[in-house]
């Protein structure tokens, strides 16, 4: 078993290596190989409601810990505690070449494939503070058209039209049709069982590459939910750029058929570029955010408030180890690449 572990790891490594030297390679794999994975892997673990992926990590970890309690009391009880020790040893090995060479095939060697905005020709350029407000001032009358045109609950807080999933489905192969490296199969995105494991991360979704599923966080303030399953979605296209992710998130919603998905994502983009307004020029960022419907001001306290309660140690510790996994997979700007979607909407809005 420590052999076949170590030679999958080492495959992988290499795999990872190869991708990171060789650009083309991870291209040439994106499209031509794990396009198949999602129309097999994705189309199989899509045919149940639950994340497979979710389950099979609990088990995992319950499998782990009670294997390593059992070793432990045996090699008290009994002789041959080396023996035992070793074949326990051999198995985490074996795991854990399992898991990383599904982790290679599942997205790892896509961080190198080429950008989305690359592959679409979308060619970001500098712009001034005031081109900055303007984009902004657009999303906020985007926002304001849209706010008292969706579903809100007794608090006056968004509520979604109808199920995410299927609409998130719809809008990824809407725009596919716009953007040819869109193209492809896309299974549902799934809720969580336990939704509270990404909260306390300060997390909305994540993409599970054992089993090619898009995950979300269902318990996050509702207007965020079209936005983030989109942006899950994205990764299964290969298109694991956090960036590009976020820009494709917010295309797709935008050019949705559903008020709520365009509600989703003009806002989703309204906190991003206004974030950026904010370091560039508070003035005008005030301005801009007077201009506010009051509706979608409760729909980003709602938000607030819901982050606010889980904020805490194991928060920015998840945070920190998100920023070194993406510097580590080629994203030198860490957490903050998600950040860099402004660019690619201030492109976007210059070209409408």
């Amino acid at each position: 078993m420590i052999l076949a572990g170590a030679a999958l790891l080492l495959a992988s490594a290499g795999f990872m290596l190869l991708a990171s030297r060789v650009p083309s390679f991870a291209q040439w794999y994106s499209v031509n190989v794990y396009s198949l994975l999602v129309s097999a892997i994705g189309r199989l673990s899509g045919m149940v409601s639950f994340s497979v992926s979710e389950i099979c990590i609990y088990i995992l970890l319950a499998v782990f810990a009670g294997s390593a309690v059992y070793t432990v009391i045996k090699c008290i009880r009994r002789k041959k505690a080396k023996d035992r020790l070793f074949r326990w040893f051999s198995g985490v090995v074996l795991g854990a070449g399992i898991l990383l060479f599904l982790y290679t095939a599942g997205c790892g060697i896509n961080y190198y494939r080429t950008p989305f905005s690359e592959e679409e020709g979308i060619s970001v350029y500098s712009y001034s503070g005031d081109e900055l407000a303007q984009v902004c001032m657009w999303l906020t009358e985007e926002v304001d058209a849209r706010s008292s045109q969706v579903s809100r609950d007794e608090n006056g807080v968004m509520e979604l039209d109808a199920p995410e999933g299927e609409g998130a489905v719809e809008a990824m192969e809407k725009l596919a049709e716009t953007y040819p490296s869109l193209k492809g199969y896309y299974p549902r995105p799934k809720r969580l069982l336990v939704p509270e494991v990404l909260s306390v991360q300060g997390l909305t979704g994540i993409y599970l590459p054992f089993t090619i599923e898009a995950n979300y966080n269902g318990d996050i303030t509702a207007y965020n939910i079209p936005f983030t399953v989109c942006h899950e979605l994205s990764h299964l296209r290969g298109f694991m750029e956090e960036k590009g992710a976020n820009f494709i998130a917010f295309l797709a919603c935008i050019n949705s058929e559903r008020m709520d998905f365009q509600y989703s994502g003009y806002l989703s983009g309204w906190v991003y570029c206004m974030n950026a307004l904010y370091r560039t020029d508070g003035e005008k960022w005030m301005e801009v955010r007077e201009q506010l419907d009051d509706a979608a001001l409760r729909d980003l306290n709602a938000n607030n408030v819901f982050w606010d309660s889980y904020e805490g140690p194991v928060r920015e510790t998840a945070e920190q180890i998100n920023d070194t996994y993406l510097r580590v997979n080629g994203q030198a700007d860490g957490v903050k690449s998600y950040d860099r979607m402004v660019d690619l909407v201030v492109t976007y809005f210059k070209e409408i």
